[in-house]
């Protein structure tokens, strides 16, 4: 009985430490801040879909719906500031763009928008760190991701958009996208998760058919808590512009022990590079997905804000049982490994190796594997729903098991 009591102190004292760092370094991992102050906005024609569908205001026709979709790329461009400045790789800026538009796309995606998309952008800078170099690789990279996923079927359409020097408010740079969609209504692609489903989780890692290097599955979620816990406190000595000196403890500030040019042994990557891994768009494989199986689709989860509990925003009285994950892949028990971050916690910031989950019905689940190892995108069946009394989500995974 002490036994168990000790334990469970030690696990509730860990929490609150987590969260502490956390709220030290300024970030959320479950946005509890920003849900609250949106509870009581209207959630649209369909209140438990992915994302906001709004009347037809474009056309007027009731046939169809409207969605806008609005991201950025957060708090990976510090990292990725970092990274050009220490190596000279404007790489880094393509991804950046990237990670902006498709933390967008994939979100509209699980509420069925695949196809005729139009994209705006947003790009403050502070001109005394991001020069006119810079600017035109991100502007560049807008039209690369374009012409990469019209190979594969989707068709984005770029609008323009505002680049401004807002040095005063930005202390390096800041990427957003803005997207935009008419769909017709009977396409919306609605949540709504039953007992007897079972659930395929979709690899964040590896390398897709439209992806041109191995990616350590990133996304752009966590990316506050990943740069300081496992990189070199010297990036805190060279490059102080890059968070928030003034408020920061600075025993939180870059407190972990690796380079950005450091290899992860797994790989063969340096760890800069994996932590910059761009965010992948299952878009055209969701695109494929929903053509074959719409029907039998019912709900797709985008694994962002609040990471592998992000189901349970869109779930009442279900036992969500995810059993059998994924590996976790390389990156993350890297970011484990410098942070010392609970397991359980890793579950609520990252997506742990699979950034996508459908619910569906076993026969459709198997399609779906198939037609994911055709792109080049490892999936399985990672567990299953039941009913209960109030909602719950399990994870039996090789770092433990966890209820939430």
């Amino acid at each position: 009985m002490l036994f168990s009591f000790l334990f469970l102190c030690t696990r509730i004292t860990k929490a609150m430490t987590e969260a502490s760092k956390y709220e030290q370094r300024g970030v959320s991992a479950d946005k509890t801040d920003v849900h609250n102050a949106i509870r009581n906005l209207d959630k649209g024609l369909f209140p438990n879909a992915f994302c906001k569908i709004l009347p037809d205001l474009a056309g007027n026709d009731p046939e169809y719906v409207n969605v806008m979709h609005a991201d950025t790329a957060g708090t990976k461009t510090s990292l990725a500031y970092i990274y050009w400045r220490e190596t000279g790789d404007h790489s880094v800026w393509k991804g950046v763009v990237q990670d902006s538009i498709v933390m967008n796309l994939d979100d509209m995606a699980c509420a069925g928008i695949t196809d005729n998309i139009i994209l705006s952008s947003t790009i403050g800078r502070n001109k005394n760190y991001i020069n006119g170099e810079v600017l035109s690789h991100l502007i560049a990279a807008a039209g690369d991701f374009i012409a990469a996923m019209q190979k594969h079927g989707v068709q984005l359409h770029l609008s323009g958009g505002e680049t401004a020097d807002v040095g005063d408010i930005v202390r390096t740079l800041d990427v957003g996208y803005t997207a935009f969609a008419r769909l017709p209504r009977k396409d919306v692609a609605d949540i709504q998760i039953k007992p007897g489903s079972v659930i395929v989780g979709f690899a964040s890692y590896g390398q897709a058919a439209w992806e041109t290097e191995y990616n350590g599955g990133m996304g752009s979620n966590g990316l506050t808590s990943a740069r300081h816990d496992v990189f070199s406190n010297e990036y805190a000595q060279k490059y102080p512009e890059s968070y928030d000196a003034a408020n920061m403890p600075q025993n939180l500030a870059y407190s972990g022990s690796l380079k950005l040019t450091d290899t992860e042994e797994q790989t063969g990557i340096t760890a800069g590079k994996l932590v910059l891994s761009p965010t992948r768009t299952y878009l055209p494989l969701i695109r494929s997905i929903l053509a074959k199986h719409r029907s039998a689709i019912q709900g797709m989860i985008h694994c962002t804000g609040g990471a592998q509990t992000k189901v349970m925003k869109f779930t009442e009285k279900l036992r969500v049982v995810k059993n059998n994950m994924l590996p976790v892949p390389p990156l993350f028990r890297m970011i484990q490994k410098e942070s010392g971050t609970d397991a359980r916690e890793m579950y609520k910031v990252f997506n742990m190796g699979h950034r996508l989950e459908i619910y569906t019905d076993a026969a459709a689940a198997q399609d779906m594997i198939a037609m994911a190892a055709a792109v080049g995108i490892d999936a399985q069946v990672i567990g299953y729903c039941e009913e209960a009394e109030q909602n719950q989500l399990i994870i039996e995974s090789e770092l433990g098991s966890f209820s939430y």
